[in-house]
C-alpha cells in the first residue's frame, strides 16, 4: 500500500494504472521478493502487509512534475535496481567518454547507446552477438556523447532509448533530463498531421504522457 507521502495516479499513461499508489513495477518486485525472502525463513500462518510511506513526501512532491503526470497528494517510488549511484555531470560524461575509447580500442566499429540499464538489456536482447563493451549508457547526455562517439572514428551508431526520451531527442533536445528540456507532444502531433493521420493527432496532443501517445499511436496509427 502507498501510505502517508507516497503519490496516487490519477492519469493514464504511467507504468502504473490509475487508481493505485505511485510505486513502479520494479520497486514493487523487490519489496515483495524481500518480503517473500523473511516468510520463507519465517514461515507461519500469518499474512503480510506491506506500507510504503516518506515523510514530508507531499511537500516534497511539491518540487517534481508529479502532478502534472497526475501523481497526486506524494512523491513516486522508482529505480530498477535499488541502487543510486550520485555522480557530477563531469564524472558522468568522462565515465561516457572513457566506455566509448573501450569500445573504439577494442576495435568495434558499431556502439549502442542506451539512457540506463532497463533500455540496454533491451539492446542486448534484440543484438546477442554484439560483445558487452560495444554498449555504453549514456544516462540523458545525448547530444555529447554522440559527439564522443564521432570523434572516435564510430560511423554506426544504435540508440536504445524509450519513446518519451527519444521525441526528446527527435525534437532535437541536446540534454534529455526533465530539468533540461520539456517534453512537448505538439510536435508528434503535427508529425503526425504531417504523415497522413490526422485521426491520431488530437489523441496524441492530449495524451498525458509519452508512454500513453505511444500506447495509441501502436493501436490506431498503422
Amino acid at each position: 500500500r502507498g501510505g502517508t507521502g507516497v503519490g496516487q495516479v490519477t492519469k493514464p499513461g504511467l507504468e502504473v494504472p490509475p487508481g493505485q499508489p505511485a510505486i513502479n513495477p520494479g520497486p514493487r518486485r523487490m519489496i515483495t521478493r524481500e518480503v517473500e525472502a523473511v516468510l520463507d525463513r519465517h514461515r507461519d500462518a500469518h499474512g503480510v502487509d506491506v506500507e510504503i510511506y516518506v515523510p514530508d513526501g507531499e511537500r516534497l512532491a511539491q518540487k517534481t512534475l508529479n502532478a502534472r503526470l497526475g501523481i497526486i497528494g506524494g512523491i513516486s517510488i522508482l529505480g530498477t535496481t535499488g541502487i543510486v549511484k550520485p555522480l557530477s555531470h563531469e564524472a558522468y560524461t568522462a565515465t561516457i567518454a572513457a566506455a566509448v575509447s573501450v569500445a573504439r580500442a577494442g576495435g568495434h566499429e558499431r556502439l549502442i547507446l542506451s539512457t540506463g540499464r532497463r533500455s540496454e538489456r533491451y539492446a542486448q536482447a534484440l543484438l546477442p552477438a554484439m560483445p558487452e563493451e560495444a554498449f555504453v549508457q549514456i544516462g540523458d547526455y545525448f547530444k555529447s556523447s554522440l559527439q564522443l562517439a564521432a570523434r572516435q572514428g564510430f560511423r554506426r551508431i544504435g540508440l536504445a532509448f524509450f519513446f518519451g526520451k527519444a521525441l526528446k531527442m527527435a525534437s532535437g533536445h541536446a540534454h534529455t533530463h526533465a530539468a533540461k528540456s520539456r517534453l512537448s507532444l505538439e510536435q508528434l502531433a503535427q508529425w503526425s498531421l504531417d504523415d497522413g493521420h490526422p485521426a491520431c493527432a488530437e489523441p496524441i496532443r492530449t495524451a498525458n504522457t509519452a508512454r500513453e501517445a505511444f500506447g495509441w499511436i501502436r493501436s490506431h496509427c498503422p
